[in-house]
């Protein structure tokens, strides 16, 4: 009895023991991952030159809010923010509607030459047409200096497709379409009371992904957008960087001393503008991303 008493507390300590090299291993992995972005925060109010000097680490040092005044004195930041809210918002819902009903019709089994339309989803996602070829094809359609163009020819992702219709396959019971036909429901009813209804988890994802995908995205822009008043925070920021880097290349004496403290100042500002919008976004959708992204791209 006490040398299994003795078995049973010797296991104990060394899964305590365990448990406390894991617990440090996550608290360490934590900080690695945690401190960049409390850095940049800390740094987006502190004083230029204490962060050029090194002198800001846990707190922020002669605390000083003029990289966001210097920031938000641009008129064209606003109009940005609100190009982005507006392709964000538009072109989720964009992506929802066209990359949903496309993977579920994947999913379903009795779907004509289904195995061709899968493989030919998959071939397009490695293999696109190239640059010039797409510029060409935008041209044709008329929507150069277009606000749609960012939100309408680009929308379908063969990724999110691939990754939605796993999940309808693995997480939608086949019985349910079954007693749904017998009860006199077609395809279009069933996707939209019984399937969508039973996909948050994936519609979050899919949400998510697509949301964040056109917040960050420039490069659409920069290509396509030449009005000012269309161009998205992203290439706004870029250009104010830019114009911030001119100066400091062209600038004499005082100038340009102004022009890099101007430059040093605004530089966290812009990634904190940046990203803690779409960063407030997230938690709210935390608990369907989790086990989308299990449900979605493990199974099946």
């Amino acid at each position: 009895m006490n040398s299994t008493n003795n078995s049973t507390l010797r296991i104990s300590k060394k899964d305590k023991i365990f448990d406390c090299i894991n617990y440090g291993f996550a608290c360490l992995f934590l900080v690695i991952l945690i401190y960049p972005l409390y850095f940049i925060i800390i740094a987006s109010v502190s004083d230029p030159s204490a962060v050029a000097g090194g002198r800001v680490w846990m707190w922020p040092v002669g605390f000083t809010m003029d990289g966001y005044k210097a920031l938000f004195d641009v008129d064209l930041i606003w109009i940005g923010y609100r190009n982005t809210i507006l392709y964000t918002t538009v072109g989720t819902l964009i992506g929802l509607g066209i990359n949903l009903p496309a993977a579920y019709a994947l999913s379903r089994k009795d779907l004509v030459f289904r195995k061709f339309f899968t493989w030919m989803f998959i071939f397009v996602m490695f293999v696109s047409g190239g640059l010039i070829p797409t510029y060409l094809t935008i041209q044709s359609m008329g929507l150069l200096n277009n606000w749609i163009v960012l939100v309408l020819p680009f929308s379908v992702s063969i990724f999110h497709v691939i990754v939605a219709r796993t999940f309808f396959l693995s997480s939608i019971p086949g019985d349910l379409w079954d007693a749904a036909s017998i009860d006199g429901c077609g395809n279009l009813r069933y996707f939209f009371t019984i399937v969508l209804p039973l996909s948050k988890a994936i519609i979050a994802v899919i949400a998510l992904w697509t949301a964040v995908g056109h917040w960050n995205s420039y490069f659409n822009a920069l290509i396509y957008i030449r009005d000012e008043t269309l161009q998205p925070l992203q290439l706004v920021l870029r250009r104010i960087l830019i114009n911030n880097e001119q100066m400091i290349a062209h600038g004499t004496g005082e100038a340009a001393m102004l022009a890099m403290r101007r430059a040093n100042i605004m530089r966290y500002a812009l990634i904190i503008v940046s990203t803690i919008p779409i960063m407030c976004f997230y938690p709210f959708i935390q608990k369907y991303f989790n086990q989308g992204v299990m449900i979605g791209a493990i199974k099946g």
